[in-house]
């Protein structure tokens, strides 16, 4: 049963919406604002669930059934910049958990069918609005462009081998975000 923010917890005096303030607040955080791509996509999407589930093998499921991994980054952070950060997604794959049996793969693996990469493509600290969503850029990738593309790296840069495999998708994705995946690779580099 999803919170309304209101409750209290017992043996200190603050509510779960004065938690919910100190901890996410900082939308600029790298965590915080991973959280909140998965969000922006999950209602783009029409994900039916109502409370994300941090250790599921994937972040957003579509009506239809399709799996989706968001993979989020930025070019500016919380902390002071020399310079803006690169574009680099993480963890595209990983040990798949299996909930029944309480236990993990041996080996990793992509786990969803499709990549949704949001980048917040602001780069002046001084105009940066997470909640506009203009400033945000939605690009999906199949789960085969990303084992063909990643090959059996962790992470990955957002250089030419993703971007190119890649489709702009929003406001799209709220349609048939599995449709747009399927797209990927029939394009020419």
């Amino acid at each position: 049963m999803p919170l309304a923010g209101g409750e209290r917890f017992s043996g200190l005096d603050a509510t779960v919406a004065e938690f919910w303030r100190w901890a996410f607040s900082d939308l600029r955080d790298n965590t915080t604002r991973g959280i909140l791509a998965e969000f922006l996509v999950a209602r783009a999407v029409g994900d039916q669930r109502i409370v994300r589930i941090g250790w599921d093998n994937f972040d957003v499921q579509a009506p239809q059934g399709t799996t989706i991994e968001v993979k989020c980054s930025a070019f500016l952070q919380s902390w002071a910049q020399k310079r803006h950060s690169e574009l680099i997604f993480g963890r595209l794959r990983a040990r798949e958990f299996d909930a029944a049996r309480n236990e993990y793969s041996v080996d990793s693996r992509v786990r969803a069918d499709v990549f949704v990469f949001a980048i917040q493509s602001q780069r002046d600290p001084a105009t940066y609005d997470a909640l506009d969503i203009s400033c945000w850029e939605f690009w999906v990738a199949s789960a085969s462009t990303i084992r063909e593309r990643a090959g059996k790296t962790v992470g990955i840069g957002w250089g030419p081998p993703v971007r190119h495999r890649a489709s702009p998708v929003w406001p799209a994705c709220r349609r048939n975000p599995h449709r747009s995946a399927n797209t990927v690779g029939r394009r020419g580099d």
